[in-house]
């Protein structure tokens, strides 16, 4: 019997599919989706925080607990847990997931490889502009308008 499979959102590297095949974790489908009631952080890993004015976008896939225990056992990766989240698919249907959420940590500056891990499949999944330059503003040496200096 195999094992069941649960909804997920991710929003960090994560949406990046070779990140998610460097685990064996090869989603059969995977959807946009936004969440709404979050803004995205990424000091130095992307993270979650509350807010009343922002969204969050991401990707949704349906995953086994044992796919994420392996996925976010890494070593490189952060303590993050499970949190039930409602997310918005880019279809319109609301789509209850999980959506794993770092502690509140020392905030350091992002690594440039790490942004691209993001960027680069956000970009190609369409995510808004507005939302692109969020994850640009990141990038060391970049302004809050996403472009560098």
């Amino acid at each position: 019997m195999s094992e069941p499979k649960v909804w997920v959102f991710f929003y960090g590297s994560f949406i990046n599919r070779e990140v998610l095949a460097e685990v064996d974790l090869i989603p059969e489908r995977v959807e946009v989706a936004r969440l709404a009631g979050y803004d995205i952080t990424i000091r130095p890993l992307a993270n979650l925080e509350l807010s009343d004015q922002s969204s969050v976008y991401g990707i949704v896939c349906e995953t086994t607990h044992t796919e994420l225990a392996r996925l976010y056992g890494q070593e490189w990766v952060a303590t993050y847990l499970p949190k039930a989240v409602l997310v918005e698919t880019q279809s319109g249907q609301p789509l209850p997931a999980l959506c794993y959420v770092a502690p509140q940590r020392e905030p350091k500056p992002a690594a440039a490889a790490y942004v691209d891990r993001i960027v680069k499949p956000a970009r190609a999944y369409g995510f808004p502009r507005w939302y692109i330059d969020r994850l640009e503003s990141y990038r060391p040496g970049a302004r809050v308008d996403g472009s560098t200096t």
